[in-house]
């Protein structure tokens, strides 16, 4: 048996069966999309629920919707007859997923539903089964054939409504101008939250752990000033705060392999006048562009008013995982 060929026939069926759905989303997903767009708007939530591989896929959907700030919740259709009907309020969007449409726990909850004032959407596969003809939006997610040998196991199925709800989830996500920023508040704990969250102002080193000097400083008070901020650089600044230069440990260097006297002079000399700046404002991933664009170590932060009040290091983001 070869099997990858019999892999990539797998994997060309459930294709063919996308490329199926996708000539057939019209008005009917639009007519849902609406139906969200106005319950989160009078602030009423979406509620997912499903039976075998369907809830399985549910799972999923109501996760990704919550993923991207719309509020869902997952009712386990067994549980509802039991009690957890009571997480369906008035007005509530209720997504019921069924491949045949005649799954009988969800038929057995269909009327207390709809007793419940609620919109119901249905994803199925049969679009005259009972559960699409009391749904207010049936989204239609047949296939002509499982990706299973025997035609059995649900999977082009499966895969059919897993990318609709995907669909849906995103299609909403555009249409309330649901931005990076957003999704990173919902994700504070992983490295996307670190990256969109973390303002250079968090991430700067500053106070003890600056070295500052002005241009008259002498290359050995400098040197002094390095060493006790533990930094390579030196930021140098006017008499009323502004930024002058920076000398850095590889400028001195530079200076020192062509005048071993350098000590007493005034980095002034040796100044670099217009370093690269970032405002503390700023994410601090935008400080990984901006290093790779001058190939620099060190990044000067300044205010509003042009001020410096700290300095990133390279290392300092990889210590925070910004790397």
């Amino acid at each position: 048996m070869n099997y990858p060929e019999k892999a990539q026939r797998v994997i060309e069926l459930e294709i063919r069966e996308l490329q199926r759905l996708q000539d057939r989303v019209g008005h009917d997903f639009t007519s849902a999309i609406d139906h969200m767009l106005a319950a989160l708007a009078s602030g009423k939530k979406f509620v997912v629920c499903g039976v075998g591989k369907s809830g399985n896929i549910a799972s999923k959907f109501a996760a990704t919707l919550n993923s991207t700030g719309a509020p869902t919740v997952l009712l386990n259709v067994g549980d509802a007859l039991h009690g957890d009907l009571g997480i369906v309020a008035e007005g509530d969007l209720v997504f019921t997923l069924s491949a045949s449409g005649e799954t009988a726990e969800l038929l057995t909850l269909l009327p207390h539903l709809k007793r419940r004032q609620i919109t119901l959407v249905a994803l199925t596969g049969n679009a005259d089964s009972m559960l699409a003809r009391h749904a207010d939006v049936s989204l239609d997610v047949q296939v002509e054939r499982e990706a299973c040998p025997l035609n059995l196991a649900p999977t082009s199925s499966t895969t059919t409504m897993l990318v609709l709800c995907d669909a849906l989830a995103m299609v909403l996500l555009e249409a309330r101008g649901f931005r990076s920023e957003d999704f990173a508040s919902l994700h504070p704990g992983g490295s996307l939250g670190r990256a969109l969250l973390t303002r250079v102002g968090d991430v700067m080193r500053k106070d003890l752990q600056l070295a500052l000097i002005t241009p008259e400083t002498t290359v050995r008070v400098a040197l002094e000033a390095m060493t006790r901020a533990r930094s390579g650089v030196a930021i140098a600044t006017t008499p009323s705060g502004k930024l002058a230069g920076v000398f850095t440990h590889g400028d001195f260097v530079r200076a020192f392999q062509k005048d071993p006297a350098i000590a007493e002079h005034p980095v002034s000399t040796y100044l670099t006048t217009h370093p690269v700046t970032i405002q503390a404002e700023k994410l601090a991933v935008e400080v990984l562009s901006t290093l790779d664009h001058h190939r620099v170590d060190d990044i000067v932060v300044v205010n509003a008013e042009g001020t410096p009040v700290g300095l990133v290091d390279t290392q300092d983001l990889t210590r925070l995982k910004l790397v």
